[in-house]
């Protein structure tokens, strides 16, 4: 699934993990996707816009070397404000490389103690960056986990096999991977997802030879002349994660609408027939979570019921008791 949508923004780890099963076999629980990035068959970096990203291992390689030289030009001021110029970060590489060779994964704790050693910066903002860069520069990703604690690992030791592809080959793959797991969908909205310019969104789409319809003054592109339709009816109800794909994967918010304070995606929320009707959140209690809903709108009870079955579904994925609360 992952492979299929090319990358999945995982900023929230516990929630992106959600996102992951609830595009899944409807069997996904949260052990088995945890399980998949134990495994290193799923990685987590940065590796688009920048922010943290689910990768398939098999498309880690090709995605960076066409992703990541926009990445670190953006970065690239904030790095200098931070006083992590060429020849420090280059230090840095160096030394991070040796700690995970010797030690294999380690935690940002003990990377940052690494880098003190050597008179390196080692604060929180400036091991951020560094790691990022880091991950950028195709030498780190995300290791197996240590209880609660991420790890970093040698991502050539995480990924030993996996391919590479010529530049355009990998503009035409990250093109197709986006429209058909995102589309239809603008040029404006790839861009923004993918961090490419227009030229190279453009190319993407030329060779792909993707279909456009004007749609509301929007021109929107797929890669079947006729997508298929799926009546509100079909599309039931979802409790989408924060940073969700269906919300933050898009520049032009005009076919799902949501109210202001949900425009970044910011916010669990409810998905009812394909647009947004709420936001929802998580209370523990004694007896168990209860999945606390805020409809935008009174509920129908057909609408309730969907509602009922997308708890049940998050009560099969954590394997957890989970009740249901509608405000």
């Amino acid at each position: 699934m992952v492979a299929w949508f090319g990358a999945v923004q995982a900023q929230e780890y516990g929630p992106a993990k959600w996102g992951l099963a609830l595009r899944s076999a409807r069997g996904a629980t949260e052990t088995l996707v945890e399980r998949a990035i134990e495994q290193g068959r799923i990685l987590r970096t940065h590796i688009l816009r920048p922010t943290w990203h689910f990768v398939a291992r098999d498309d880690i390689r090709w995605m960076l070397e066409l992703t990541a030289p926009h990445v670190q030009r953006r970065m690239a001021t904030y790095d200098r404000q931070l006083g992590l110029h060429t020849r420090t970060m280059t230090r840095a590489m160096g030394q991070i490389e040796r700690a995970l060779g010797d030690r294999g994964p380690l935690t940002r704790r003990e990377l940052s103690a690494e880098l003190a050693r050597t008179a390196l910066p080692s604060g929180t903002r400036e091991l951020a960056h560094m790691m990022m860069h880091a991950e950028l520069e195709g030498l780190v990703c995300s290791g197996p986990r240590r209880g609660k604690q991420f790890t970093y690992a040698l991502l050539a030791e995480r990924a030993t096999s996996a391919p590479q592809l010529e530049r355009e080959q990998a503009l035409a793959e990250l093109t197709r991977r986006y429209f058909r797991s995102h589309g239809p969908a603008t040029i404006r909205d790839f861009v923004w997802w993918s961090g490419l310019k227009t030229t190279e969104a453009r190319r993407g789409l030329e060779i792909i030879r993707a279909y456009n319809r004007d749609v509301d003054g929007f021109t929107y592109w797929t890669l079947k002349r006729k997508p298929e339709r799926i009546s509100r009816r079909r599309a039931g109800a979802h409790l989408l994660p924060i940073y969700d794909e269906y919300l933050v994967a898009y520049r032009d918010h005009g076919a799902v609408p949501r109210p202001a304070y949900m425009l970044g995606g910011f916010q669990h929320a409810l998905l009812v027939g394909g647009q947004v009707a709420g936001t929802w959140s998580t209370i523990q209690t004694p007896k168990g979570l209860v999945v606390d809903v805020h409809p935008l709108r009174q509920l129908t009870l057909a609408q309730r019921r969907e509602l009922t079955r997308a708890v049940t579904r998050y009560r099969r994925f954590l394997g957890a008791p989970v009740s249901l609360s509608i405000a």
